[in-house]
């Protein structure tokens, strides 16, 4: 007989997958996560994601965990996995410690893969997003997400990578998306009183396209949307930290629209990769159940604090 979540915060700690297996299946609406990426850090923990040999394995892992993923989701539930890529060693065989990053430093690097150069970036977003397409998932989507404020990086050979990929993935054709919960402003907003009208065909006499009609009328005579226009797919949010808790943080920000748009009120939100419990935050922030999974005991402690703490204030 597998758990099920209650009005509070279900936190289990161990092995994603391993975890997973306790859960019932259809009884998540949505899950919002960010694995460890492939070969950026070693957080000290026996098991953990991210230090496989190979690119490869480490997309066969993921997928395992997406399985199990993929089973507690409802019918109706969905996927919003953020993955950044990595780049080949370039021949170094370990990464130098960092104090502001301890994590970030390491003692093995894996061998340039085969097919592949020293330097060559990896496609680990993409090999990750095509696996689990493979795996039966339905790829919706591919979201940008722009850093304003990404991390200096001393290179001299490229440009400073400031973006990330959120995929959305879906378990059936048909899913929850309420698109109402994460509208945008348009860009120009009506006067007072006034009623925009677009007539198809006079975009091109204009010069104007498709897109920035939307935003400055309407379409076959259909009013505009109160709530504003539908969300685009690049989304702008600061990188963000969190005192005490590992480095790579997922801003509050980036899981909100995620979580508004993918479960309903009082419906439950999953994370296998939880960390210092981000996701668990901003889900009970927003009236939504929250299990979260981490393997690091030390994380799943934090993420009981903030959530204990985020509870007392509600």
């Amino acid at each position: 007989m597998g758990r099920r979540a209650g009005a509070c915060p279900l936190i289990l700690c161990g092995d994603a997958a391993e975890q997973l297996r306790t859960l019932n299946t259809d009884s998540v609406h949505c899950c919002v996560t960010s694995p460890p990426y492939f070969n950026l850090r070693d957080y000290g923990t026996p098991g953990q994601l991210g230090r496989e040999t190979t690119p490869e394995e480490y997309v066969e892992k993921l997928a395992a965990v997406f399985r199990e993923v993929r089973r507690v989701l409802r019918p109706d539930g969905t996927l919003w996995l953020n993955l950044g890529d990595s780049y080949t060693s370039g021949g170094r065989k370990t990464r130098d410690f960092d104090p502001k990053l301890p994590a970030r430093s390491v003692d093995r690097r894996p061998r340039t893969p085969q097919g592949m150069k020293p330097k060559d970036l990896i496609g680990i977003p993409w090999m990750a997003a095509f696996a689990l397409r493979a795996d039966g998932w339905y790829l919706r989507q591919d979201i940008i997400w722009h850093k304003p404020n990404a991390m200096p990086e001393s290179v001299k050979d490229r440009c400073t990578k400031s973006h990330e990929h959120i995929f959305l993935l879906s378990k059936s054709a048909r899913y929850y998306f309420d698109s109402d919960a994460i509208r945008e402003p348009f860009s120009t907003p009506p006067r007072a009183g006034e009623r925009r009208s677009y007539r198809p065909g006079c975009a091109s006499s204009f010069g104007l396209d498709r897109g920035h009609m939307e935003q400055r009328g309407n379409f076959a005579g259909l009013p505009l949307h109160p709530g504003g226009r539908n969300k685009r797919d690049v989304w702008t949010v600061s990188t963000s930290s969190f005192k005490g808790a590992h480095f790579a943080v997922f801003p509050e920000s980036l899981v909100e629209p995620c979580v508004l748009a993918g479960c309903p009120e009082g419906g439950v939100v999953l994370d296998p990769f939880m960390g210092s419990g981000t996701t668990g935050v901003v889900a009970q922030r927003l009236g939504r159940r929250f299990v979260g999974i981490d393997i690091n005991l030390d994380y799943c402690c934090m993420a009981a604090e903030r959530l204990s703490k985020g509870r007392e204030v509600a």
